[in-house]
């Protein structure tokens, strides 16, 4: 019988690996088809494959460029927001109030709107300013838009640290800000950088913001891949190839830190 159970488990793992990983895996195959291979009816999975494609993705658009906008962005939104959400997370976690809980569910709450919902306004603040199709603008939206997830993540780390070691550091003469540096960080590193990988794959993977807020100069690789999407139809391998291109680097980056991620996201779930 628990053979049986332990077969059966295996089998559905396998299963439910493969329904994940099958779309990554057929666009990687894509990626390397022409255009008449990426839509033939039935489906090639055995073909001559080729590199046509990535040579006619960088003609016609700079993917270094794209790639650039992309890294900057990516990264100074997610320094930015660590700057903020740390201080506001060790305040919330260690000065609590009655008004604390309910300042953290109004900030959760805000994740619940529809982006789009927010599109007007933001759009016309940066017309306003002369920030349509900047890196400045998308930085400040990435930023704006994460805030919340990485106060929460930093919160439930801190929150988790015994206040008798902040005591014994007080006791010592440490001040708020030596409290932080010399105690907070060094216990807090784990969740620290696994929040900031996890603000930086979402900033990488944001698209909404992207498409809408810039074009040529500002464009990241999101818009890249959008760019393969015309009124004569979509040019699946190259889209493909574009999309491969666009979310290689951060696969490699996920890979390499899948274990802080994962302490991260599990930060004080088990005690």
């Amino acid at each position: 019988m628990k053979h049986s159970s332990l077969l059966i488990r295996t089998a559905a793992a396998w299963i439910i690996t493969l329904v994940f990983v099958f779309p990554l895996i057929w666009l990687f195959m894509t990626a390397f088809k022409t255009e008449m291979q990426a839509i033939a009816v039935p489906p090639q999975f055995f073909f001559h494959p080729t590199l046509s494609n990535f040579s006619e993705v960088q003609q016609r658009s700079d993917y270094l460029l794209y790639a650039r906008n992309s890294i900057i962005t990516s990264v100074l939104s997610t320094l930015i927001g660590l700057a903020i959400a740390a201080p506001a997370a060790y305040s919330m976690a260690f000065f609590r109030t009655r008004r604390t809980r309910d300042l953290l569910m109004w900030m959760l709450s805000t994740k619940m709107m529809p982006a789009v919902g927010a599109l007007v306004p933001i759009y016309v603040l940066a017309q306003s300013a002369g920030m349509l199709d900047s890196l400045t603008a998308l930085t400040i939206v990435f930023t704006m838009s994460n805030l919340p997830i990485m106060v929460w993540m930093l919160y439930s780390g801190f929150k988790d640290i015994p206040p008798d070691i902040l005591e014994a550091a007080r006791m010592d003469g440490a001040n708020v800000w030596g409290e932080f540096v010399h105690v907070i960080r060094p216990l807090a590193t784990g969740v620290l950088a696994s929040t900031g990988l996890l603000c930086l794959v979402l900033s990488w993977n944001e698209s909404f913001w992207s498409l809408n807020l810039s074009s040529a100069h500002a464009g990241t690789l999101s818009t890249l891949i959008a760019s393969y999407s015309s009124p004569e139809g979509l040019f699946w391998a190259k889209l493909s190839c574009a999309s491969l291109m666009a979310i290689a680097p951060i696969i490699v980056l996920g890979w390499f830190s899948q274990k802080q991620l994962v302490e991260g996201l599990t930060f004080g779930a088990v005690k």
